[in-house]
């Protein structure tokens, strides 16, 4: 095979090589975020609020973060969605979670 025979082919090749690769990483991240899950504890603490209208909400719960959690698998965990955590948890940076750090979950 020729140099410019070859070249035409390589490139092409090397990018899907470079995207199976990502997409095998990707995923056994994910995997692992799955079985994660699984282990995860809950920490329950209550609290009482009185709104302006005069209801008291209670029974706020927290979670503390452990290595390898995920948003996903917390919400998955605790029967809500990410985006209900991230409503609950103003600031917080999903990809960035630290172990230790401490998120309401409901």
């Amino acid at each position: 095979m020729d140099r410019s025979r070859l070249a035409r082919y390589a490139a092409p090749a090397a990018f899907l090589a470079a995207v199976t690769i990502g997409v095998v990483v990707i995923r056994a991240g994910l995997e692992h975020g799955k079985h994660h899950s699984g282990t995860t504890t809950t920490t329950t603490t209550k609290t009482t609020t009185t709104h302006a209208h005069g209801h008291k909400s209670s029974h706020a719960r927290t979670y503390t973060i452990k290595s390898g959690d995920t948003l996903a698998a917390i919400a998955a965990a605790n029967g809500t969605t990410v985006a209900a955590l991230v409503h609950l948890n103003p600031g917080i940076d999903p990809q960035a979670l630290r172990v230790g750090q401490t998120i309401r979950v409901k």
